[in-house]
């Protein structure tokens, strides 16, 4: 078994213990009413994404998530939370250090012990959730959960439908599709750029993600027998039946949207392996991105 797949078959288990803390974190995560920013890099951004959707959606205060190295230094926030696996990627260290002395700042991480330890004003510790895969699974997802959970958010459904991802055989004929397109709506755009991603560095997939509305604005086009479109939670009415219009396959996302993730990292861990590749020696990639200035 690869680390990968040790470490995505774990999330349930991981997602209980983040929910448990999260009451004890309320202090350092945003409150209801503060207008807040959450940023990251790569899976952790698109994590950002998702919960800042949530937040926002729910009425719990203005939200918006950036790439830290796109981060708007000229406006007003009440609090910024970064995520951040390993506690030393660059661009957040240093988004981090801008930061201090003018906006209260929280890093969720599994690595306390390094820069964001005094980067950040407080740490959010999930060391449990920290992997040695450099492709992220439950690290990304555990911290979801915990601010999932942290706004009211986090169905008692979600750990069940994990466990139902992990175990449940992938859908007839999906590892063998040569392209692969993840739509969401709401909080689950972010969801659906996360598998995009994996796909991408899991197993060097043809792999894009897209708000399920704008898929038809252009990407559809490219849509064709060997293409699987996979929807994270509700999709819009009509969009399955003109997909399979197409000859593609069309995957109905039933469970919790964040256990449908997990089915998503399974499928790139599936189609690694259907083509030869190492999951855990993604091309190109290192675990966190240290830059020299």
């Amino acid at each position: 078994m690869t680390h990968v797949e040790d470490e995505l078959t774990s999330q349930p288990e991981c997602w209980t213990r983040a929910a448990a803390q999260a009451a004890g974190y309320a202090e350092v995560l945003p409150a209801p009413g503060e207008r807040a920013a959450i940023v990251g890099c790569g899976t952790s951004y698109f994590m950002a994404q998702a919960a800042a959707a949530l937040r926002e959606s729910a009425g719990q205060g203005e939200t918006d998530a950036f790439a830290a190295s796109e981060f708007p230094y000229g406006r007003a926030y009440d609090r910024v939370v970064a995520l951040t696996r390993s506690g030393t990627t660059t661009e957040v260290i240093d988004l981090l250090g801008r930061l201090k002395g003018r906006t209260p700042t929280t890093a969720i991480t599994a690595g306390p012990d390094t820069p964001v330890r005094t980067a950040a004003d407080h740490l959010a510790v999930l060391d449990f959730a920290d992997e040695r895969s450099v492709v992220q699974t439950r690290f990304a997802t555990t911290a979801l959960t915990l601010l999932r959970a942290h706004l009211g958010l986090h169905p008692g459904t979600a750990v069940a439908d994990a466990r139902t991802a992990l175990a449940e055989p992938l859908p007839e004929d999906l590892v063998d599709c040569a392209q692969f397109t993840f739509l969401g709506r709401g909080w689950t755009v972010g969801l659906a750029n996360e598998a995009g991603l994996k796909m991408r560095e899991a197993s060097l997939s043809w792999a894009e993600a897209y708000p399920a509305m704008e898929y038809r604005h252009g990407p559809i086009s490219v849509t064709t027998s060997g293409t699987a479109t996979w929807m994270f939670g509700d999709a819009p009415d009509g969009l399955a039946e003109q997909v399979r219009g197409t000859g593609a396959l069309w995957i109905t996302g039933a469970l919790d949207p964040l256990a449908e993730l997990v089915r998503a990292q399974r499928l790139a861990v599936a189609v690694a392996a259907s083509r030869g590749l190492d999951p855990d020696q993604p091309r190109h990639l290192t675990r966190s991105v240290i830059l020299t200035h």
